[in-house]
């Protein structure tokens, strides 16, 4: 048996041939599968539930060992055959598989970001397939994900985005949101510093989407008051606002940001860690707002803004619960496309701008360890159709 390897590069070429509505469809699957699962806990990256039968929604506990300069994190999942309609459309991407991402976090700051891989197994031989270098694919579903919870509950066409960071995951995030919504004028991004990692950012966007004006400001307190001003201008006329930092502290008031605005809150992942005040949470959950997250009993455990606003399980919706649906609970996938294909039709008329507490719509994700089997089992599939990648033969028996 033969051992594939997918290089950086490789994982790029790959992931640039996935449209935007491949992605959501295969991120879909896999939200899904989380909430048709009768596990109590799904758990996310930083948790998860052990499992120790063949259940078709696997994700046991993360496993981490310390290195003089990492930790290094162990995250196997596993994600069996789904009971879905229309699932095999020639050329759609399928979420099953089982694999184990190994993520090494530097414990000095490296600009290079986190080192890792994904092993991708064989389901029937049991051995290794694949080799896949994951640096980009923790961003890649996670923006997948994300701009499927725009498809599904955000409120008006965007025109503006305003980015709080300037990592990859902000890079995936707005490369898809673009790719996806042609109709968009404007992007801002808010960072800390505006350091290397913003020029290249700007530059890196600017040349794949050149019609689209770029603004960029720094959020560290300074004396130069404009750039309040210019970032609070930014939040009220967003359309959406996507949220990657660490924070501790809300990035920003609720006042600032006006009815109808999509929020996509991806960074916090402790109690501690907050990206957004209470209130925008309490707005999400009255009137005509909605707060959507990947899992419900990951975010109650480890989304920072959920537990500190105290909201009930049930006043949020799993994204999974959102989907199109056949006669006997099975996701229609058909019906999906078909939906994203037109994003928005039959949504209600775009909410009148002006600031205040009325509804916003927010989508809180932490993870969940069942889209790295998912995005790096379509990108092996792929990766054999198309021939790509190193191949060690006679790797196993």
């Amino acid at each position: 048996m033969s051992l594939r390897v997918l290089s950086a590069s490789d994982v790029e070429r790959i992931s640039l041939a996935f449209s935007p509505v491949d992605l959501q469809c295969l991120m879909a699957q896999v939200f899904h599968a989380v909430s048709a699962s009768s596990k109590p806990e799904e758990g996310g990256d930083h948790e998860g539930d052990q499992a120790t039968r063949a259940s078709p929604v696997q994700i046991p506990h993360r496993t981490s060992v310390a290195t003089e300069n990492h930790t290094v994190l162990f995250m196997p999942a596993h994600l069996g055959r789904l009971s879905s309609r229309n699932m095999d459309t020639p050329g759609s991407l399928t979420a099953e598989g089982t694999s184990i991402k190994i993520v090494s976090v530097p414990k000095a700051s490296d600009p290079r970001g986190l080192p890792a891989t994904t092993i991708v197994l064989d389901e029937i031989k049991g051995s290794a397939k694949a080799v896949v270098n994951a640096r980009t694919l923790t961003a890649l579903r996670n923006a997948a994900g994300s701009l499927l919870s725009t498809s599904l509950i955000a409120r008006r066409t965007p025109k503006h985005i305003v980015a709080f960071g300037a990592g990859n995951q902000i890079l995936y995030h707005l490369d898809l949101h673009l790719r996806f919504f042609p109709q968009v004028e404007k992007c801002t991004i808010v960072n800390r510093t505006l350091n290397d990692r913003v020029e290249l950012l700007v530059r890196r966007l600017s040349q794949s989407f050149g019609h689209i004006q770029f603004a960029s400001f720094a959020s560290a307190p300074s004396p130069d008051s404009r750039s309040t001003e210019g970032i609070e201008e930014a939040i009220g006329s967003a359309d959406i606002i996507i949220c990657a930092t660490s924070s501790t502290t809300p990035l920003f008031p609720s006042s600032w940001v006006s009815p109808g605005t999509h929020l996509i809150l991806i960074g916090s992942y402790t109690p501690q860690m907050h990206e957004v005040d209470t209130d925008l949470i309490h707005r999400a959950t009255s009137g005509n707002g909605q707060l959507l997250v990947d899992s419900r009993a990951a975010c109650f455990k480890e989304a920072g803004e959920l537990i500190s606003s105290k909201v009930g399980q049930d006043q949020v919706t799993e994204i999974g619960e959102q989907l199109p649906k056949g006669e006997f609970g099975d996701l229609d996938i058909e019906s999906l496309k078909l939906q994203l294909e037109v994003p928005f039709k039959g949504l209600n008329p775009p909410t009148e701008r002006k600031g205040g507490s009325e509804g916003v719509t927010i989508f809180k994700s932490v993870g969940i360890g069942l889209q790295d089997v998912a995005i790096s089992s379509a990108v092996v599939s792929r990766a054999e159709e198309l021939g790509i990648g190193a191949i060690i033969h006679n790797y196993d028996i």
